[in-house]
């Protein structure tokens, strides 16, 4: 059976939202490293000699490979070791390869170099999930993990915002000689002003204590039953259903996400002839506010229809945002007046963030302790293969190989997010019930409270 959890006292939940405060501005450093190639697509075309195709590489496969593959090993470690640790481990070793970024003087260089940032950030969600779950009750869980998670997109509209300053007051720059680092182009430098910093947020993560854990499964004298590595897959088989919809939906939402992110300043660029400033603050405050604000809202709604009885509230959340991503996006990158499409990104990116600590929180909500790393894990997995992987990739190829031309790069954004979203709300619909019977599984004996929201 499971331990009943403990309800922390206010002094413990005002320090346990300085954790998720923390963590959020770990989670926002790793969006700013992974997502800052968005505006140094036109440097890196002109002076590696790259397709849109291998830009899409670049900030999707690339990355993602490492960063899913490893994340299912930091699963299990998360589950088993100091969390705190292992975060602040993977936030140096990003930082540094970030800044590799700097001295690449080939595709494959900078290939090599966002492998690294994968393996490092790889350490980052499953050990947060986990954490985080042990210093919340469940029905404020949704709303901790969707601050927390707002730190994707702090973490990407301050890329947006920071590179195109950066790559504006850059642009017309000779090469610099460093110290160490030779001759680098100047846009390169970039990958040093978002990568060294990473360096203090290690420090700052040893404010942070390691919570003492909660919800574990228990034999039937009292003691913690050891989980292994094969029982923690056997408890995820026997939920496979709620692991694979939520997923799979989530890779949609994500393919959607990652598409704007990192082809909506080349967008800009080719279609409206913005400059590189303007387009960064444009996205940037957008994802800042409108993104943000969903994000909030989405927790806060997954927690009121949890503590109503509506036991698949997150699902439901995240059904509503992958059809709200698709009937705003999708017009926005397809109509001809730059106005009309900043009105549409007002909502799309409100419903870009809806479903995003709802999503993570559902399965944490139905897997003992010991196991919830591990099925972050593989939530992450599932979705940046999909989302991270395909996102960029998909409007590179349409590009390339569908419409071959540049200047339709707004119909491919359209098209990847038309096809994500259609498929993300059916599965998000089709899991509801299997989610249900989950959850009520762990929390048999539940009563819905009849307490209004505070």
């Amino acid at each position: 059976m499971t331990s009943q959890p403990v309800t922390p006292s206010p002094q413990n939940l005002r320090y346990a939202w300085y954790v998720v405060f923390v963590l959020m501005l770990c989670y926002t450093l790793s969006f700013v490293d992974r997502q800052i190639l968005a505006f140094l697509v036109g440097p890196i075309k002109r002076d590696l000699h790259v397709s849109d195709t291998q830009i899409g590489l670049l900030q999707g496969l690339a990355f993602v490979i490492f960063y899913t593959f490893v994340g299912i090993p930091m699963g299990r470690m998360a589950d088993k070791s100091n969390r705190r640790n292992i975060i602040a481990v993977g936030v140096v070793f990003w930082s540094l390869m970030t800044s590799m970024g700097s001295i690449a003087k080939s595709f494959w260089s900078l290939t090599c170099a966002r492998f690294g940032v994968g393996v490092g950030e790889a350490t980052l969600a499953p050990s947060a999930f986990s954490l985080i779950s042990d210093y919340f009750p469940k029905e404020k869980l949704s709303t901790a993990l969707s601050v927390y998670s707002m730190g994707i997109l702090i973490g990407s509209g301050l890329a947006l915002i920071v590179g195109g300053m950066v790559v504006g007051a850059v642009s017309n720059m000779p090469p610099v000689d460093l110290p160490v680092l030779g001759t680098v182009a100047a846009w390169q430098l970039t990958f040093l002003v978002v990568g060294l910093p990473g360096l203090l947020f290690a420090l700052l993560l040893y404010t942070v204590r390691e919570p003492v854990r909660r919800g574990l499964t228990l034999h039937a004298d009292g003691q913690v039953k050891a989980i292994g590595f094969n029982e923690a897959f056997a408890e995820i088989a026997k939920r496979w259903s709620a692991v694979a919809g939520v997923s799979l939906a989530m890779a949609c939402q994500a393919m959607a996400n990652y598409a704007l992110i990192a082809w909506g300043p080349t967008f800009f660029d080719r279609v409206y002839h913005w400059s590189k400033a303007d387009t960064g603050l444009a996205l940037g405050l957008i994802t800042l506010s409108f993104g943000c604000v969903g994000l909030f809202f989405g927790g806060r709604l997954s927690d009121r229809w949890l503590r109503r009885g509506i036991w698949e509230a997150p699902l439901r959340v995240g059904f509503i945002g992958v059809v709200g991503v698709g009937c705003t996006l999708v017009p926005a990158m397809l109509v001809s007046d730059v106005k009309i499409t900043i009105a549409l990104l007002l909502p799309a990116l409100f419903f870009l963030g809806l479903p995003i600590g709802s999503a993570y929180a559902s399965l944490q909500l139905i897997f003992p302790n010991q196991v919830r790393g591990m099925v972050s894990a593989v939530l992450i997995f599932i979705l940046n293969i999909g989302g991270f992987g395909l996102g960029p990739l998909l409007p590179g190829v349409f590009n390339d190989y569908v419409f071959h031309n540049e200047g339709m790069i707004g119909e491919s954004i359209a098209l990847t997010v038309a096809l994500a979203s259609a498929v993300g709300a059916v599965l998000f619909f089709v899991t509801f019930a299997p989610y249900r019977r989950h959850y009520l599984a762990i929390h048999p004996i539940e009563v819905p409270s009849q307490k209004s929201e505070r």
